[in-house]
């Protein structure tokens, strides 16, 4: 299992960046099946080390073919390669994402498009215990590796129901909940890039659990799984 990423992954997707076409897709296929097939090796390591300590569903590759039902942009093709896995629900709460592309490399963790009763029972446990998830985003360890904030769309002012005044209002209007990890290009190839992104990944488990309560149970602290 390949622990490192492929110089041949940046390769690929930088002449397709240039290159964005069917025609030129096509007589390039057997690069991109080969890049993807080392994104693929190199993801299926990261969820290996995630697996020794999480329980999570199987690691799925995103398509590199972009939706253009409702864009303006019809370029036919992703300039990068995107995987995700899942914590087990309903017992455990929470995703998994890397994302390869040239000056745009990440990882990401969190609740992307929360339904509208999964949204207000978190932002129910923010009202209540707010200064955990909070004390969580001041950590050192949070700062450091996610900049101390969630990334992500918010409302403009508090949601209708919650005071304006609360302390966590800055919580509270988030409408989506994203921790995200950016890396140089030169830190992809360096051999500890799977550690480090192992260690990012890790390090959400606080968040992810704070969301797991919330998700689990009512706000009498009683099971609803």
């Amino acid at each position: 299992m390949n622990s490192k990423i492929s110089q041949n992954i940046f390769t690929f997707l930088e002449e397709l960046k240039k290159n964005n076409n069917k025609d030129w897709f096509s007589s390039h296929k057997s690069d991109y099946e080969k890049a993807k097939a080392d994104f693929l090796e190199f993801f299926q390591a990261v969820h290996s080390e995630i697996a020794k300590n999480d329980f999570i569903s199987e690691p799925k590759i995103y398509r590199i073919h972009r939706d253009l039902r409702f864009s303006k942009d019809k370029t036919p093709y992703k300039t990068h390669f995107g995987g995700y896995f899942a914590r087990r629900q309903p017992q455990y709460r929470g995703g998994y994402y890397l994302h390869i592309e040239p000056d745009n490399c990440f990882i990401g963790g969190g609740f992307f498009a929360p339904n509208k009763d999964d949204l207000h029972r978190i932002r129910k446990e923010i009202e209540l215990n707010g200064k955990d998830l909070d004390t969580f985003l001041n950590s050192v360890k949070a700062k450091k590796l996610f900049g101390g904030a969630f990334w992500g769309e918010e409302l403009k002012t508090a949601p209708k129901g919650f005071e304006k005044e609360h302390p966590y209002v800055h919580l509270l209007k988030k409408k989506q909940f994203l921790l995200v990890q950016n890396f140089k290009n030169e830190e992809i190839f360096s051999p500890d890039f799977l550690d480090k992104v192992t260690t990012g990944l890790e390090a959400m488990r606080p968040f992810f659990d704070f969301m797991t309560e919330a998700l689990t149970t009512n706000l009498n602290g009683e099971s609803t799984i």
